[in-house]
């Protein structure tokens, strides 16, 4: 059983009925969550830095759910967002993970699947306690260099601009990096899901997707170090910092 860890959540959505019961099983579950009605609220509030985790509806008034979580990232990179919309189709998730979200999940849903991947993007945005400095973990991918330890990124002397799900994707398949990874061991490994062979997602696949083409844009190959091997997974080209 999954356990409650009070933390602050915010849930924008205009559906008052949707809304109330994702606060009341939150609440019921000792978490603390706030419900807000339209967009602009919505922005004012997640802006606020107050709360761990912002669960965005797509369609709402004022503001849309998409606009709010593109300049929400902006604004806070380390924020954790999931999007819970009626709009499912393939090119709406992509938009949304394009827009900065961790995680979209598609009405209709269950409470306890809705619940699970909540408490997943809790524990994944819950800050690591900090440990006495010791010498860097480092991976050279071509010009991009990944620290290990602390999850950052940079090409040359300058730090790189990618959200804490691409660390942590990279960070996974930097460590597996003599295998081919398969989306099942990302999806429970990364994504948190315990019982991921019974899901039936594509978000590993287009949240690869999405991290391939920023990388391409990003090196000055123009090219993405994660290769994708059809049917089994993903696996990523690196050369060790000796010195590391």
């Amino acid at each position: 059983m999954l356990q409650a860890v009070g933390r602050t959540i915010l849930i924008v959505e205009d559906e008052a009925p949707i809304r109330e019961g994702i606060c009341d099983l939150l609440a019921y579950h000792g978490h603390q969550p706030t419900g807000v009605g339209d967009g602009e609220r919505g922005l004012t509030e997640a802006l606020t830095g107050r709360y761990a985790l912002v669960i965005l509806d797509v369609m709402l008034p004022g503001r849309d759910g998409f606009a709010i979580c593109e300049q929400l990232r902006a604004a806070r990179p380390g924020q954790a967002i999931m999007m819970l919309t009626a709009r499912g189709r393939e090119q709406d998730v992509l938009r949304g993970f394009e827009c900065g979200c961790d995680d979209y999940v598609p009405k209709p849903f269950s409470l306890s699947l809705l619940r699970a991947r909540i408490e997943a993007l809790l524990r994944r945005a819950t800050p690591i306690p900090a440990t006495p400095a010791r010498a860097s973990n480092t991976l050279q991918i071509g010009p991009l260099s990944l620290d290990l330890d602390n999850l950052r990124a940079r090409v040359g002397e300058r730090d790189i601009e990618l959200t804490s799900r691409d660390l942590e994707v990279l960070e996974y398949l930097a460590r597996e990096r003599h295998r081919v990874v398969p989306r099942i061991d990302l999806l429970r490994e990364v994504w948190g899901y315990d019982r991921a062979e019974k899901l039936e997602t594509r978000c590993v696949d287009m949240h690869v997707v999405k991290l391939r083409r920023r990388l391409a844009e990003l090196l000055p190959s123009g090219d993405s170090p994660i290769e994708t091997v059809r049917g089994v997974g993903y696996r990523l080209r690196v050369s060790e910092d000796p010195a590391g």
